[in-house]
Formats: C-alpha cells, sequence, structure tokens
C-alpha cells in the first residue's frame, strides 16, 4: 500500500535485514550516546531522597552535558560508548530478526499484530542485550566524586567489567536488572510501533513535509517520540536503578528488591515525578536516534538491493 511500513518493506532476507538492522543501530548510537550519559545521571541522581534536599550538579540536558564535560572531559560524553554499541547491536539484530520471521509468518496482518510482533522482538532483544546495558549504565556513572551519583562500581573497562561480574556473581549477575529491562523495551517497541506510522501520515496531512521525505519521518519521530518518552521513561529509571544498584555477594539488591520494589520506593520517597527523571533526555534521544536507526537502515537496504 501507500503508507510506508515501519520497518520498511523487505526485498531483503531477514538474515541480512539482522546485519543491516543492527549496523544502522550502531551508526545511531555513536551520535545519541552522549544523551545516554546525561540520562544515566539525571536519573541516579538524587536517589531515594525527596526532592530539594540533595546538591543536583546536573540540571537539565544541556547543563547535565557541560557537568559532565568539566569533569571529564569531552571523551566523558562517549562514556559507555562500546557497551552502548554491543548493546544496539544485539538487541535490534534480534529485534529485527524477530521482527521480519514475524511478518513472513503473516502475524503483522491481523488488527494490532503489528504492535504485538514489535512488543515480542523488543522482549526477545533486551533480554538477549542485557549484559551489555548493565555494563553500559555502570560505566556510563563512573565520574570523579565531586559529581558522582549513584553507586560507583569502578570498572576500569568494559571487559574488566564483565569480567568482575561475571567472576563474582557468575551468569546471573550478568543478567541483573533484566526485570527492569524487558518492559522497558516491551513498552517502547509498541507504544513507538503503534504511533509511528499514524504520527508521520498526520504530518503529511497538515502539508507541512511532502509524503516520504526524511523531514516527515523526523517529525513523525519526534511528534511519536512524545507518547513513547512519556509511557517509557518510568521503565527507563526503574531500569537505570535495578542496573546500578550495589548488591551484596548473594546477588540481592541493597536497594530494591526488585521490579515493583523499585517502583514503590522511588514513588514514596522522590514522589511521582521521580519516575520521570531524565525524560528531556530520553525524549531528545528517542527522536533522533529511531529516525538515524530507519534512515540508515532504508539507505543500508539500498545499498544491499543495487
Amino acid at each position: 500500500g501507500e503508507t510506508p511500513r515501519n520497518p520498511p518493506a523487505g526485498g531483503v532476507p531477514p538474515t541480512t535485514d539482522l546485519v543491516l538492522g543492527a549496523t544502522a543501530g550502531c551508526l545511531a548510537c555513536f551520535l545519541t550516546n552522549p544523551l545516554e550519559v546525561v540520562k544515566t545521571r539525571l536519573q541516579l541522581q538524587g536517589e531515594l531522597q525527596a526532592p530539594g534536599t540533595y546538591p543536583r550538579p546536573y540540571r537539565g540536558v544541556l547543563r547535565a552535558a557541560v557537568a559532565v564535560c568539566r569533569a571529564d572531559g569531552l571523551r566523558g560524553l562517549q562514556k559507555g560508548l562500546a557497551a552502548g554499541l554491543l548493546y544496539q547491536g544485539l538487541m535490534n539484530g534480534v529485534r529485527f530478526y524477530c521482527y521480519s520471521h514475524a511478518e513472513d509468518a503473516g502475524w503483522t496482518g491481523y488488527p494490532g499484530g503489528t504492535v504485538a510482533a514489535g512488543a515480542v522482538a523488543g522482549a526477545v532483544g533486551a533480554i538477549v542485550g542485557s549484559p551489555a546495558y548493565l555494563v553500559k549504565t555502570h560505566l556510563q556513572a563512573q565520574t570523579l566524586s565531586a559529581v558522582a551519583v549513584g553507586h560507583q562500581h569502578n570498572h576500569e573497562s568494559i571487559s574488566s567489567a564483565f569480567k568482575s561480574i561475571y567472576q563474582q556473581h557468575g551468569v546471573v549477575g550478568l543478567w541483573r536488572g533484566v526485570t527492569g529491562a524487558v518492559p522497558r523495551v516491551t513498552v517502547g517497541s509498541a507504544v513507538q510501533l503503534a504511533t509511528f506510522a499514524s504520527a508521520k501520515d498526520w504530518v503529511c496531512e497538515r502539508q507541512w513535509f511532502r509524503k516520504g521525505s526524511w523531514a516527515a519521518v523526523l517529525a513523525g519521530g519526534m511528534v511519536s517520540g512524545v507518547a513513547v518518552a512519556v509511557t517509557m521513561t518510568p521503565f527507563d529509571v526503574i531500569s537505570t536503578r535495578l542496573y546500578n544498584q550495589p548488591v551484596d555477594a548473594d546477588g540481592t539488591g541493597k536497594l530494591y528488591r526488585g521490579f515493583l520494589d523499585c517502583i514503590l520506593q522511588i514513588s514514596s520517597r522522590e514522589g511521582l515525578l521521580g519516575l520521570y527523571k531524565g525524560i528531556g533526555a530520553v525524549y531528545l534521544r528517542l527522536g533522533p536516534h529511531t529516525v538515524l536507526s530507519l534512515f540508515f537502515w532504508d539507505k543500508l537496504r539500498n545499498m544491499v538491493q543495487h
């Protein structure tokens, strides 16, 4: 039909698509990683403390980015990049692969099928990519003690992070915090798939942009990004907290017992707005990340087809 499907229509075998999807996600990651660093710091700031009772080295996205640069130089904004790339590769590869299979199996033909397929594919991707996201969170939280927020794991590098987590807590330790990651990605994927195509069409109906132009895709991404940011940020905060919390020798969290305990503690101690810490960074990252991923994916597909 007329409406461009999201992901873009086939003509490429699923395995190739997996590689292209993963590559596209990684290219986008280079450009959006600084927002991930800022988001992680904002979400860990004032952990389990009442609003107004703690110092705030990070105030809003721009000033937080400046604070990161002051402490760690420009390189500080690309902290955890390798772990982020690994996560994007695993997560998007698996997600696109599952989604293509669901498409081939005809799931997406049913009403709500696209959203269901996207949510399931996202959940599987989140499980596979979880250890990379765990390490990414640890590395992005690490900084000079003057501006440190949240627990500091003090890893030397990505490889030593994986090694020390594995040595202390085994395979189970690498998948710690996955209970926060699955709902985050499931909700994010579902809302994004449910709103992205319609947001794009809505923008075109207003005749602000030409149908099928990248400006329309970007605008669609920014509009659907609002819905995704509002629904996903609480899960994102919980996910960051569960990944970053310190643990006992037996792997029990020292701050949160699990997903529900985390929601209850944050909302009772930090207020409901505590669940929306870092929403500005979440939103600013979403639009560009979605669009850049789709853009690179589309261009890569065209290159492969020719």
